[in-house]
């Protein structure tokens, strides 16, 4: 197991570009009235994964893991040809045999069933059998490649506010900068810390699970993203902002009085000295026009998040469908996307039973493979 971040398959095979992404949501975005419904199907998604994860009692580490393989696997694959639901319980099952919190195969079909089957999701079909999710496991073993080592930003987001002592920093030290004999490490000399808070920090955490909804974690190293969840934090929090806006404001300088003698001055103590925010993050040896970039999709994200709800709305396109074609800011509910992408599926079967070349084509792998030998 690579604990090396620059040197493991997630730097090396699974951190693509925009172009790549695009070109694997190419087919989908065919079967959809809006590209916003291809990133609400992401949060969609990345929901039912965490709601999965809490039910098998999975850490959250094991459901950001489930939640990235989920990410890689429909980097090759499509929505419209794929059942994405029995992908999710072969995801998070993978994903705790890989984090070394294995749960059993029984535990993670009943209490998928039982979930996706709900009246707000409408999964009737999800399979009882054990042996269709482990059939899953392999397909997703497969086009991960095995690569299940996934580096994730918490690590970083502790070592860079102090949180996290030495001897833990061994398990991932590429990933932090830890272990690298010669050279300063990424975020500069490593002398100094920033000190956040209990609040500024849950923020900086919640910042990052939020991310796992959106193909960041596809575009960015996890360190990168982890330095933007600390800037958002400084920028949204309160009081790491008022404590920014003061350090621009000028000092007035201390007025002295002929009754103060010089040995009770220096008798006083020294006021605490405030935390140097602004020159913390300009201290960083990353590119500050990334982080910024990094940071205004996680807020394009919460502003398209205020889109989805999980209750049905009273009107819209969470009720029963009736906007289906429209593209603008209506809510959408679990219900309308489940439905959405049986439509999806349903139009994908059509075009591939009959093309515009009049020969029907395979529909998965396996056929394909029949028919290419003969």
């Amino acid at each position: 197991m690579a604990t090396d971040f620059w040197a493991s398959s997630h730097n090396k095979r699974w951190i693509v570009d925009r172009a790549t992404l695009k070109q694997a949501r190419a087919e989908d975005l065919q079967y959809v009235h809006s590209p916003d419904h291809i990133d609400l199907l992401n949060i969609y998604f990345a929901n039912l994964i965490g709601m999965l994860g809490k039910k098998l009692s999975l850490r959250q580490r094991v459901i950001a893991t489930a939640t990235v393989f989920f990410r890689r696997f429909y980097v090759k694959n499509l929505y419209c040809e794929t059942d994405p639901f029995i992908v999710i319980a072969a995801c998070c099952y993978v994903a705790a045999k890989a984090e070394e919190s294995p749960v059993h195969i029984k535990n993670v079909v009943s209490e998928s069933r039982l979930m996706f089957s709900q009246e707000g999701y409408g999964v009737k079909n999800f399979p009882s059998d054990n042996s269709k999710l482990a059939e899953m496991e392999f397909y997703l073993v497969s086009d991960l490649e095995c690569d299940l080592v996934v580096f994730h930003p918490y690590r970083t987001l502790l070592t860079l506010c102090g949180r996290e002592s030495a001897c833990a920093l061994d398990t991932e030290a590429g990933e932090v900068g830890v272990g690298i004999d010669s050279g300063p490490r990424y975020w500069g000399t490593g002398e100094g810390r920033l000190e956040l808070e209990e609040g500024p920090l849950q923020t900086a955490w919640f910042i990052i699970n939020d991310t796992y909804r959106s193909e960041i974690c596809l575009l960015y190293p996890p360190h990168m993203i982890a330095i933007a969840a600390i800037y958002l934090t400084l920028v949204l929090n309160d009081k790491t902002r008022e404590a920014i806006q003061a350090q621009g404001a000028p000092v007035p300088p201390p007025r002295r009085s002929s009754r103060t003698t010089s040995g009770s001055a220096h008798r006083k103590s020294a006021p605490a000295q405030q935390q140097d925010f602004v020159g913390f993050m300009a201290g960083l040896r990353v590119s500050l026009p990334t982080v910024a970039m990094i940071a205004q999709e996680i807020l394009s994200l919460y502003t398209l998040w205020g889109r989805y709800s999980d209750t049905p709305p009273e009107s819209g396109l969470g009720g029963n469908g009736a906007g289906e074609h429209s593209g603008g800011d209506d809510v959408v509910t679990p219900a309308f996307l489940t439905q959405l992408l049986l439509r999806m599926r349903e139009a994908r079967l059509a075009d591939l039973a009959h093309p515009a070349s009049g020969q029907p084509v395979a529909v998965n792998k396996r056929l394909e493979r029949t028919q290419a030998a003969g």
